[in-house]
């Protein structure tokens, strides 16, 4: 026991003096490193301060010079170190591009492709099939036929009207086309005076206006209680119906197709409504399930009885539960205009029991036709509906489709089954939206049901307040979008939950939002800007939108470059915006600053005056804000172009 004890202590001996050498040896070690890091032998010892921001910065941590400091720069000499706290890439500090980029690089169009809409080309549309009007639908230009010029705008443009005078004039030199005050002369679509043209409100089944035709439903069904916001007009004409319902704070998406009435579409744009190139032939409408409180036709000429009630059977899947069609125009009320229609009294009464028919398969009800309208009713739910299917063979439920893919998807004569329910009188989809303006700020049905991926009420509670705080910023980084009334038309092209739009609807801007979700976005969240009461569309960027150019006095793209990084060339999107972008209009671009510096330079190739400014949260941030304002600039003198 003795000898072992011996033998420890020793062993335990042997240990201390190891360890005390070892600091020794350290300590030695560390001072000869410290002082041949400090030594320079042209400075006497004396460390250098500097940095890459030049002779005033505060130096590097360690008192070094940095690997990429030129020969030449000025250093000053300092006795103390001070750590660097600031960033070192302002968004202030990115230069701009060389003069000689903005000159040649894309050069104007042709004057005669002043209303060029790449995907609704009339010359390529003759190229399909003429059967059920699918000619009329989107064919986009292939890789090598996309133009890689600007397209002008017509010589003498002027800004437009502001909102609400916009509504009922536009200046002719916008949108040079004399065709509808001709054709629809007895209809008062619109009218031509001197350099402007006007719009009476009038349409084919509403010669007193559009506004006591708004009246007359109104005492139909209650358009002023806010259960009813959004509403889809197809074949909507030079959109008076949504011009008018506005006044209802009824937001309509209305839509027609580029055809014989020339410039239907771009005269509602140019009146400050919201409109889209659209027409019901062989695929989906660009909108969600459940998307719309109401629908409308007036004189529309859809057959809506034939191919098995397919253009029903879509209205169907855009309507939200308990959300109305109206029906105004052939058949209804053949009994009184069958002479002026240019059909028999057996072919318009057929056509009427045809849709009656359908309708009645759908699970409509038919709330009431009175003269010149027949309002039907979509059911709250399916629970009786799939029961009918025993009496009704057709249409069936549509299996393993998702109801909200409507992007080049293909019509099916097929029931879109609603969400379950628990009970017969509770409403599909998570329940009813609340009434407008509260749905504007409620959480949304399909976010409560946890329809959309992991978005949370907390995550839309949160992205709410982000942009009450982002619009601020906006509107001090950019004045026209501060000045009350100088932008009417705006686009978001990456949208996410709506909340852009929203906050400008919560600050009662005079303004609408066409709010775009990507078909490329991770979430597909456009059922929630529906649910918001906002409106908008799918869309994939890297063809051309259904819309002429000039469409827009502002656009906002948030993350849209990080998105179609690796999927489409940068220089076609900003072609693009710039298409659809009005003179003089506005662009906020947010993006990582990497991209952003590429964007500023086509932006600036452009001819767009363009800044580029740090995140809300600080130069931290590699997320930036670049804000571009577009030139005025036209085609030229008619007896100058070529």
């Amino acid at each position: 026991m003795a000898s072992n004890g011996f033998s420890s202590y020793f062993t335990t001996l042997r240990i201390r003096k190891t360890n005390i050498l070892f600091m020794l040896l350290t300590a030695v070690l560390c001072s000869s490193s410290y002082l041949i890091g400090n030594w320079n032998p042209s400075r006497g010892g004396i460390p250098i301060p500097t940095d890459i921001r030049g002779p005033h910065s505060a130096v590097d941590v360690h008192g070094s010079v940095p690997c990429n400091t030129h020969q030449n720069d000025t250093v000053s000499i300092a006795t103390r170190t001070q750590l660097d706290f600031h960033p070192h890439h302002l968004a202030e500090d990115i230069p701009h591009a060389p003069p000689t980029a903005r000159v040649h690089h894309f050069p104007p169009c042709a004057p005669k492709l002043g209303e060029y809409t790449p995907c609704e080309d009339v010359d390529r549309s003759l190229r399909f099939d003429r059967v059920r009007l699918v000619y009329r639908e989107r064919h986009c230009p292939a890789e090598g036929e996309v133009l890689r010029c600007r397209i002008p705008a017509p010589y003498g443009y002027r800004r437009p009207f502001r909102w609400p005078e916009s509504r009922d004039a536009a200046w002719y030199a916008n949108v040079p086309h004399k065709h509808l005050t001709v054709e629809k002369a007895g209809q008062n679509w619109v009218r031509f005076n001197g350099d402007r043209f006007t719009f009476p409100g009038g349409g084919t089944m509403f010669p007193n206006g559009a506004g006591a035709y708004i009246d007359d439903i109104g005492k139909l069904i209650n358009l002023r209680d806010g259960s009813i916001r959004t509403a889809i007009d197809t074949g909507c004409g030079v959109a008076s119906l949504g011009a008018y319902l506005l006044s209802r704070n009824i937001l309509t998406m209305s839509f027609a197709p580029k055809d014989t009435h020339i410039a239907q579409v771009q005269f509602a744009l140019e009146r400050g409504v919201p409109a889209l190139i659209g027409i019901l032939a062989s695929i989906r409408l660009p909108y969600p399930s459940r998307a719309f409180d109401m629908a409308h036709c007036s004189r529309c000429l859809i057959p809506w009885g034939q191919y098995d009630g397919l253009y029903l059977t879509e209205v169907d899947r855009v309507l939200r539960p308990g959300g109305y069609w109206i029906l105004s125009g052939p058949p209804i009320n053949w009994q009184r205009h069958w002479k002026g229609w240019g059909e028999t009294r057996e072919q318009l009464k057929g056509q009427q029991d045809l849709i009656e028919s359908v309708a009645k398969s759908l699970c409509w009800k038919k709330i009431i036709q009175k003269d010149d309208i027949a309002i039907w009713q979509k059911p709250s739910n399916h629970v009786h509906c799939k029961i009918n299917r025993k009496i009704f063979k057709k249409p069936q439920f549509c299996q393993e489709q998702d109801p909200d893919m409507a992007w080049y998807t293909k019509m099916e004569a097929c029931l879109t089954p609603l969400p379950d329910v628990s009970n017969i009188k509770e409403t599909s989809g998570g329940g009813p939206v609340a009434k407008w303006p509260e749905r504007l700020t409620s959480t949304p049905p399909r976010i409560i049901s946890r329809s959309v991926g992991e978005i949370t009420e907390e995550a839309f509670k949160n992205d709410t307040v982000i942009w009450k705080t982002r619009l601020s910023r906006y509107k001090k980084l950019d004045q026209q979008l501060a000045e009350r009334g100088r932008y009417r038309n705006l686009l978001d092209m990456n949208s996410y939950l709506g909340g852009f739009a929203a906050a400008l609807a919560i600050n009662k801007d005079p303004v609408w939002v066409m709010n775009v979700v990507p078909v490329e976005a991770n979430v597909n969240t456009l059922g929630v800007i529906y649910e918001r009461g906002l409106i908008g569309t799918y869309q994939n960027w890297c063809e051309a939108m259904s819309t002429y150019p000039r469409t827009y006095d502002f656009i906002h793209a948030d993350a849209i470059f990080t998105l179609y990084k690796d999927r489409c060339e940068m220089e076609d999107l900003l072609l693009e915006m710039d298409r659809i972008l009005r003179p003089q209009g506005s662009v906020i671009i947010r993006d990582d600053v990497d991209l952003l510096v590429n964007v500023k330079t086509i932006a600036d190739e452009l001819q767009w005056e363009t800044t580029l400014v740090d995140h809300e949260e600080g130069p931290l941030v590699r997320e930036k804000i670049l804000i571009a304002t577009k030139q005025y600039w036209t085609a030229p003198p008619p007896s100058q172009a070529r």
